[in-house]
């Protein structure tokens, strides 16, 4: 990569950052952010935006692109505690809800973006956001179907179950990003072990129900077989 060609990534990724840092630690959406914000905030002048964006919302699709890394690093790090867990369901689901969180600690303005963006003012921003969720989803319904809890449920099901742990995931983010603004009385150590208690709990219960309909359709299913009322 040339001088020119590097300077030129950095200039593109410092408006990256701008737009992040403003619409994250800023709490504001990002759709009333401004170009010259931006710029501003990047350490550019206005017309230097145009080098790398045609607008703010190719900036804002670009920009989700960017942040969801954090999902697929995410789903990564799951498939790789389902493996090191032997399909303890117990011990799985606590795993996976401290990777989650560490994983939300790394990149916490990541997390921020992605979850007030979801239901954010920009159409574009929204749309690019709801596209990577849906394809997180399917990713974690096919990993589901791998474990012997959800191996009898139809990809169908494991879809809704995986659309729901994402809508809790993704209220869990926003209360641990903020923990420390409900309780100040309270260490923050002990109030993240408490959401991390509660959340296992939570999707605990989800798994618990699923395995309940699982079996219920089996019963319903043997009685059918054998002709009974």
């Amino acid at each position: 990569m040339s001088l020119r060609d590097e300077r030129k990534q950095q200039s593109r990724q410092a408006l990256l950052d701008a737009a992040l840092t403003l619409s994250s630690e800023g709490g504001r959406s990002f759709g009333t952010i401004s170009l010259r914000e931006v710029a501003r905030e990047a350490g550019l002048v206005p017309t230097a935006f145009y080098r790398h964006f045609q607008d703010m919302d190719e900036l804002g699709a670009d920009l989700v692109d960017y942040v969801s890394g954090t999902l697929h690093r995410l789903r990564m790090s799951l498939r790789e505690g389902f493996t090191l867990s032997s399909f303890n369901t117990a011990s799985m689901t606590r795993g996976s809800v401290e990777r989650f969180f560490m994983a939300i600690t790394k990149q916490p303005n990541h997390w921020a973006f992605l979850v007030r963006e979801r239901w954010g003012g920009s159409v574009v921003v929204r749309r690019a956001i709801d596209k990577e969720v849906r394809f997180f989803s399917v990713d974690m319904a096919e990993d589901l179907q791998k474990l012997p809890a959800f191996n009898a449920l139809e990809l169908q099901d494991l879809s809704i179950i995986s659309e729901i742990l994402v809508n809790l995931s993704f209220s869990w983010a926003m209360t641990w990003i903020t923990l420390p603004l409900f309780d100040e009385e309270t260490p923050l150590a002990e109030q993240q072990e408490q959401l991390i208690q509660r959340a296992t709990h939570q999707a605990q219960l989800l798994n618990r129900g699923a395995s309940n309909w699982q079996s219920k359709s089996e019963r319903i299913d043997a009685k059918i077989a054998v002709n009974l009322p």
